[in-house]
């Protein structure tokens, strides 16, 4: 009965090897801003394909990792991420608030880097999560991501933790609009402003010089004449308790919790994690490097999410 145990192993790790391959041929071209990791360890892959199994109401956190196979760079990878290739440093809250030259700078890099930005897609980890929801695994998706691209992937049931660049707000009447809309105006507002970019950042901007963007010109909200803000939470600022609370309901449903793509190392992310062990619901890490929730795993796996994910979408 051993013997037949692990004949049984055996042939499972082989077809998720088959699959991953499959994978790894086709996404080998979009993983510019994805650090490196070892190869696969089938067992470790057997045990995730196995916790998601065992799930009923799988609630699932996503981070920058998921997106860096779309061609997005996240901010601490090794090697590749932003504060690891540049001094750079993404706009804080407080600043793009009191600011007008900080919200200058801001938004002329975000109009050059949005064309490019906004045609991101999703890639096979995206797709994966969204046919979950489909089958009734997921029961919800948090995302710290700002990218839109679990909505493109067509999930649902899913919080977009930190907001979304494809929107905008005003900061004095809360009008809120399509990002699309706006880059009409920065062009009617700046004919022949034309500037060359120099790298791009996670969240869509670019890197401009303060001398590139001295001209620019930034519209007001055709509303009310108040200041627009991407919809996202800046670094700096914090979630509101509505959509905290939420999740934190969304967790205690839970029956197991997925990391997918994220260090942890922001605590409006990590504190859902504190959350999950504290009610003992078992915890799954896939990730490229440490997380500040190592220690309260039952599973980890230093791997790309596609190519994990890809290896066990067929549940």
């Amino acid at each position: 009965m051993r013997l037949l145990s692990i004949f049984v192993v055996a042939e499972k790790c082989l077809l998720l090897k088959q699959t991953c391959r499959n994978y790894s041929s086709v996404t080998a071209s979009n993983l510019a801003f994805v650090p490196s990791s070892r190869p696969l360890d089938s067992i470790k892959l057997e045990e995730l394909q196995d916790f998601v199994l065992r799930s009923k109401k799988l609630f699932v956190l996503t981070g920058a990792g998921m997106s860096t196979e779309s061609g997005i760079p996240d901010y601490r990878s090794e090697g590749v991420g932003l504060y690891a290739r540049t001094a750079i440093r993404p706009i804080q809250h407080s600043e793009f608030i009191h600011s007008a030259k900080g919200r200058q700078r801001y938004w002329a890099r975000n109009y050059v880097g949005w064309p490019l930005f906004c045609c991101h897609q999703p890639n096979v980890a995206h797709d994966v999560l969204s046919k979950w929801e489909n089958l009734g695994k997921l029961h919800w998706l948090v995302t710290q991501n700002v990218d839109a691209l679990h909505s493109k992937a067509g999930s649902q049931r899913l919080t977009e933790l930190h907001g979304c660049t494809h929107r905008v707000i005003c900061l004095g009447c809360g009008d809120v609009t399509p990002r699309r809309y706006l880059q009409d105006k920065f062009t009617a507002l700046n004919p022949g402003w034309a500037e060359e970019a120099h790298g791009i950042a996670p969240d869509g901007d670019v890197f401009l010089t303060d001398e590139q963007v001295k001209n620019f010109c930034v519209p007001s909200c055709e509303s009310c004449g108040g200041t627009l803000k991407p919809d996202v939470t800046l670094f700096g600022d914090i979630v509101n308790k509505e959509k905290v609370n939420f999740i934190y309901e969304r967790v205690a449903e839970s029956d197991a919790v997925l990391v997918a793509g994220s260090s942890l190392q922001v605590y409006s992310g990590y504190r859902f994690i504190i959350a999950a062990y504290e009610k003992k619901i078992p915890i799954a890490l896939l990730n490229i490097g440490d997380t500040r929730a190592d220690r309260q795993a039952t599973l980890k796996i230093n791997a790309r999410c596609g190519e994990v994910l890809s290896c066990i979408l067929h549940l």
